[in-house]
């Protein structure tokens, strides 16, 4: 390292410092007003009877993995789509459903890239973030790789089953319930994903999605 490098490094980053401070408190304001957003809107329920955003937020902050970043950017992107609880409309705006390419016998399941980006990055972190605090979610993506999905695939296909879930909870207007989720057939027998899988057989699309087993009434499935 040459003379005099160490010493311009240091003086770099002592500039950065106060910049850094500058962020992370603007970071944390902004998480605090939204916050106080959330709450005051949930709370202003009875003021506002006829307001289905109000009434959706205790329901999406109920479930596992949604925080205030999540439910600020549902309501932000989609409520118009959360208020018609449009399962099919919701899934392709926020690039979960896939493209199909058909042309004769050849037959592709893509993934959709023409959707709300922002929709796209909550539900990804979402479906991310539910796989370390509900079990049913990390059974159902161990499922998934476990008949060959990568895991951005897998991690679509939790998405789609929690977001079956939210669509029957916010017609029933009821909150997450743990309780109310069958836990069995949670153990999953292992398979070995270094060995390919044979020639004649391809991962299947869509597994089913148990939510009428767990309480809650399912849409219709992929």
């Amino acid at each position: 390292m040459a003379g005099g490098s160490a010493e311009a490094i240091s003086e770099h980053a002592l500039l950065l410092l106060p910049q850094l401070r500058l962020l992370h408190l603007q970071r944390k304001q902004v998480a605090d007003r939204t916050q106080q957003l959330l709450d005051r809107m949930a709370a202003s329920t009875n003021d506002f009877p006829m307001s289905q955003e109000h009434r959706d937020i205790p329901v999406l902050l109920s479930l596992p993995g949604v925080g205030r970043i999540i439910t600020a950017t549902m309501l932000a992107e989609g409520a118009h789509i959360l208020s018609l609880r449009d399962y099919h409309a919701l899934r392709a705006h926020a690039g979960i459903a896939p493209v199909t390419k058909q042309s004769g016998k050849s037959r592709q399941v893509l993934m959709r890239y023409r959707c709300n980006q922002r929709l796209r990055n909550a539900f990804y972190h979402w479906a991310r973030t539910s796989l370390q605090h509900d079990p049913h979610s990390k059974h159902h993506y161990a499922r998934l790789r476990q008949v060959g999905h990568n895991h951005g695939r897998a991690l679509r296909g939790v998405a789609d089953r929690l977001l079956a879930m939210l669509i029957a909870m916010l017609k029933s207007g009821q909150t997450y319930d743990p309780n109310r989720r069958s836990t069995a057939n949670l153990a999953v027998p292992e398979r070995d994903l270094s060995v390919p899988l044979p020639p004649d057989v391809q991962p299947s699309i869509c597994l089913a999605h148990p939510v009428a087993a767990e309480g809650y009434t399912p849409s219709s499935r992929c």
